[in-house]
């Protein structure tokens, strides 16, 4: 594997997200920063120094409205490169960014803007409807609103006031425990809270992710209101000099992997799986699995002599996802082992890691030179962790201290409060340490199932297991009157009869584990679960 994936331990400390963007600028200068496609579908590229300008532009132009000294500015759209210029923006000026989850309803994205407080609302046309909506509403705090259309007109302003010396908005004055953001939660239970995230905790963990994961050009697809897309896009770009093609929807991928040739990209599970599983799925139809196989059998013994012959062998694979690809970073929700393996088997790392937004997000990652199969890997350098009240299979909730871990919750002084331990922030997840200091996730606290009898069930446990069918593409696990129920969405197009075994393989599940946790209904779905913005299966929508 390429020395560059070893992470890059040059990196020094940056205090607040100010000085990664203004650093990052002159060491990037007038190379390549983002690739994208305009409204025309035109290809446009910005360097490090257009993005300052415009961002420039930006800032001046809601100083201008008398947005400054930590006004509260949301902003709602699809991604796209004004959305980072507004968010560059935002932080640079010291002023608040409010990133929101475009594919939420307009009631539960007008009760986000009420609950912060916010000032100002940037959007784009996508979402006109919506904001007469929020400017309908007596309640709506938001004094000033931004479509995205008008940019250019909002920059041509900026620009002037920038132009004549006036420095009032890159002067701004930032310091490390300023609030830089307020994100609210996506979470697939229950109501979000506005977690607070100062310029420290954000920009700790970009330093240390970076150290521990370095890179090259990447494409980026994750939504921006997410802090994973933070790390991985927005700012690692500042601190690695390198650049990133910003991709318009996760249906162009292939066609984007294949044109931009990225070395690496972020990502949730359901990406990993998807790829592996066309692989095989191709070789299948294209009537080469044998041939697959027996390149693997080859593969691996080499491996056995230190002989790494993988991306060589596998090379038309490697192709079709570009040429160039070495390294995908897993997070978001649980990874079957086999992905990682089996895409690691063709030559490409899957790096996975545990993140969680209160703690901006990245807790611990594999790395190319230091992982585990099914872990979440080591702490990054920026935090701890310890399992506290372990069970006698070391198993309990992780805790988490350290530089990254959020200030609060906005106005919620008694969820704030819960939240912590002293200085222990409660991540509400289960997980074990090994002796060698790798974290493996069990599940979530809240999804418990507790059976009459006082036995605990992580449900996470149990969809690890049914997930390792071939055909179930998705499933969920949870009580329903002290039974314990699983709900599948199968994979009949590959698999007919897959409806006819299901029942079947449940009951060998059930032969296979203890009494307590056997499954006692199955339930057949016709469609795919709904989803959060970051292909999480919504609990909350089966709880009664």
């Amino acid at each position: 594997m390429d020395s560059f994936y070893i992470g890059n331990k040059n990196i020094p400390e940056y205090e607040t997200l100010k000085e990664i963007i203004v650093e990052g600028t002159k060491h990037g200068g007038d190379k390549r920063q983002y690739v994208f496609l305009n409204k025309k579908h035109k290809e446009c590229v910005r360097s490090f120094n257009d993005t300052w300008r415009e961002t420039c532009g930006i800032g001046c132009y809601f100083f201008s409205k008398g947005l400054k000294n930590g006004a509260k500015i949301a902003i709602i759209g699809e991604n796209s490169f004004d959305w980072v210029v507004a968010y560059y923006a935002t932080l640079v000026g010291g002023n608040i960014t409010v990133p929101m989850d475009c594919k939420l309803s307009e009631e539960d994205l007008g009760d986000q803007l009420i609950r912060c407080e916010c000032d100002a609302l940037v959007y784009s046309h996508h979402y006109e409807k919506m904001v007469e909506g929020f400017k309908a509403n007596p309640d709506m705090p938001v004094k000033h609103y931004f479509p995205i259309d008008e940019f250019e007109e909002y920059k041509k302003i900026g620009y002037e006031i920038y132009d004549s010396g006036n420095r009032e908005f890159v002067d701004a004055k930032v310091e490390p425990e300023d609030l830089a953001c307020i994100v609210y939660t996506s979470g697939t239970t229950g109501k979000s809270k506005g977690v607070m995230l100062t310029h420290r905790n954000v920009a700790s963990n970009c330093v240390s992710s970076t150290r521990a994961l370095n890179g090259k050009h990447a494409i980026g697809f994750l939504p921006l209101n997410h802090t994973y897309a933070w790390v991985s896009a927005l700012f690692a770009s500042y601190l690695l000099s390198e650049w990133g093609y910003m991709c318009r929807s996760t249906r162009e991928i292939q066609k984007d992997l294949q044109k931009y040739q990225p070395y690496n990209f972020s990502g949730v599970p359901l990406v990993v799986e998807t790829i592996y599983n066309r692989i095989w799925k191709t070789a299948e139809k294209s009537g080469r699995k044998e041939i697959l196989e027996k390149g693997l059998k080859i593969s691996k013994f080499l491996l056995k002599f230190g002989i790494d012959k993988r991306r060589k062998i596998f090379k038309t694979i490697i192709d079709n996802l570009g040429g160039n690809l070495y390294m995908i970073i897993c997070g978001g929700a649980y990874l079957d082992p086999k992905y990682e393996e089996g895409m690691r088997d063709f030559g490409i790392e899957v790096i996975n890691g545990y993140g969680i937004t209160e703690c901006s997000p990245a807790v611990t990652c594999n790395r190319p030179d230091r992982h585990k199969s099914g872990s979440v890997g080591v702490p990054l350098d920026c935090c701890e962790i310890k399992i506290n009240n372990p069970d006698e299979d070391g198993v309990g909730e992780i805790y988490v201290r350290g530089k990254n871990v959020m200030k609060g919750y906005y106005n919620e002084p008694e969820a704030t409060a819960a939240a912590f331990d002293g200085e222990w922030f409660k991540t509400g997840d289960f997980g074990r340490i090994d002796k060698d200091g790798f974290l493996f996730i069990v599940g979530r606290i809240k999804n418990l199932i507790i059976l009459s009898n006082g036995k605990n069930v992580s449900p996470e446990e149990i969809e690890d297991k049914i997930s390792s069918i071939d055909y179930v593409q998705e499933v969920l696990v949870y009580d329903e009157n002290g039974r314990i129920v699983c709900e599948v969405f199968l994979n009949e197009e590959d698999y007919p009869d897959a409806r006819s075994r299901i029942n079947g393989d449940i009951a060998e599940y059930n032969r296979n584990a203890p009494l307590f946790k056997n499954i006692s209904k199955v339930v057949v779905r016709d469609d795919e679960f709904p989803k959060t913005t970051t292909l999480k299966i919504v609990r909350k929508y089966m709880q009664k």
